[in-house]
């Protein structure tokens, strides 16, 4: 017996049919379908959401035909902020604005002002393009007739539903990620949606992650008749995946960064510095701090592209340790969000010489990144809401123990490294599993040993310097 988890991921989709085994959650069968991002201009990222449907479908059908059986449910998960116009019958109407996308950047420097920080503290993040209110202010100033002829402006996942013949629905921790959700009241905000210009009839009504959202139709393929649960967003996904409790946190290191703690109350963060999201279920079931770093495995994989390297000799390179004349190197290749909220940061070495190896370039990348995950995991310290340690930190970074060792150390807080497979496409299917009616627990990590944080007045040095290089980028940013 078993349920099918989706993952709609940026560039690719995760289908996994997934059961309960004899200590938690396990994956029997999975494939994954690839999409493009397209870049039509400097900054922009979108998807043909056909696209996604095609490459779910597809996915879909390998994995039915190597489990031999139907699943009793489907679960969702998605890629957060984005925005698909469509009509009622989901049929989009421009390509979806992805998360990544940077073309709302004045829209979001408007919404800053007209909101304030207390109503942006409510609203559980500072106003970022690629979030969905800034993109549908762009698009209620660069395109007013196709949004004032859309039905709906919907997340992926909630897109992803309608097209296989469910409802028109969101869920609380995919509503929370767009700027236009309170999360202290659970529901709209009538100040977002009149400040983002959206009609709020084209906003979906909210439901719990675990409710019916319908039955795929025959679009679906082999997927057909099968009910499908409404879902939540991939970072809540993962969350409820892990099974992580209030109190209890973790620092997941991929493309990006995640530093999450899961929080019984909203208390939102004023300082705007880091993120508060609803976690999956009903409306005031639970929340979650975000430190959200943008420029993390992002960097490394275009270092390792510009210098012709590869990981293993940039950890190599690493684990001879830092040296007072190394390079500072600012991850910035993306801009970035917690702490600093700045998506026109950019990236940098700062003290090349002569004297300067590849070694020293390419462990000063991850350095770097260390100290761009400790800048999030301090703010989200510092609103109020550390994580329990030790702190479970998984992910492609968490692999190298020189790595953990020194993010760790730059942390000052003890680590534990965790192997999680598939935690996010789990928490899907565990939402699939409750509209079923069947309890499927979450995914187990495989712990290594703790990793304690060691003193190192040379890396707290070089980290004081490269916080105040940061505060000297932000400044020739804004003119000051």
């Amino acid at each position: 017996m078993s349920i099918l988890g989706i993952d709609l991921g940026t560039q690719s989709v995760k289908v996994a049919a997934v059961a309960a085994g004899d200590s938690g959650a396990r994956v029997i069968e999975s494939a994954t379908r690839a999409y493009p991002v397209l870049s039509p201009r400097t900054g922009w990222a979108e998807s043909d959401s056909a696209a996604w449907l095609t490459a779910t479908v597809d996915a879909a059908r390998e994995v039915l035909d190597r489990l031999g059986e139907k699943p009793e449910a489907i679960g969702l998960s998605g890629q957060m902020h984005g925005v698909v116009l469509c009509g009622g019958d989901a049929a989009a109407l421009r390509p979806a604005i992805t998360w990544a996308d940077l073309r709302s950047s004045g829209q979001a420097r408007r919404l800053a002002t007209d909101l304030g920080p207390e109503q942006l503290a409510r609203l559980g993040s500072a106003p970022f393009p690629g979030f969905a209110g800034p993109t549908l202010a762009w698009l209620a100033d660069e395109e007013p007739g196709v949004l004032e002829s859309a039905r709906w402006a919907l997340q992926p996942k909630d897109w992803l539903r309608l097209a296989l013949g469910g409802q028109a629905l969101t869920d609380p921790s995919d509503a929370s990620g767009t700027l236009l959700y309170d999360v202290v009241e659970g529901g709209w905000s009538p100040a977002a949606v009149t400040a983002c210009r959206v009609d709020p009839e084209s906003l979906a009504p909210i439901a719990a992650s675990h409710e019916l959202g319908g039955v795929v139709g025959d679009v679906g393929g082999v997927l057909a008749g099968l009910p499908i649960a409404v879902g939540g967003a991939d970072a809540a996904c993962g969350i409820h995946g892990l099974g992580l409790r209030p109190g209890e946190g973790s620092i997941a290191l991929g493309s990006g960064a995640q530093i999450a703690r899961v929080m019984s109350s909203p208390d939102p963060d004023i300082s705007l510095r880091t993120h508060t999201f609803a976690s999956v279920g009903r409306v005031g079931d639970a929340w979650y701090r975000l430190g959200a770093v943008q420029s993390a495995g992002l960097a490394i994989e275009r270092v390792v592209s510009w210098l012709g390297s590869d990981i293993g000799e940039m950890q190599a390179a690493l684990a001879q340790g830092v040296r007072a004349d190394d390079p500072l190197f600012l991850p910035f290749v993306a801009g970035e969000r917690s702490p600093y909220v700045a998506p026109e940061l950019r990236g940098a070495w700062h003290g090349l010489s002569l004297a300067t190896s590849r070694e020293a370039m390419l462990r000063s990348v991850l350095e770097g990144m260390a100290y761009v995950v400790s800048a999030a995991y301090a703010a989200v310290c510092e609103s109020g809401a550390a994580p329990q340690p030790p702190v479970t930190v998984l992910g492609g970074g968490s692999r190298d123990r020189s790595f953990v060792a020194f993010l760790a150390t730059t942390l000052g807080v003890p680590l534990r490294p965790a192997e999680v497979g598939d935690a996010t496409v789990v928490g899907a299917a565990r939402l699939g599993a409750t509209l079923a009616g069947l309890d499927l627990p979450p995914v187990v990590a495989r712990e290594h040993a703790t990793v304690e944080p060691g003193e190192d007045a040379l890396v707290d040095e070089r980290q004081r310097r490269w916080r105040s290089l940061v505060e000297a980028s932000l400044g020739e940013g804004s003119g000051t």
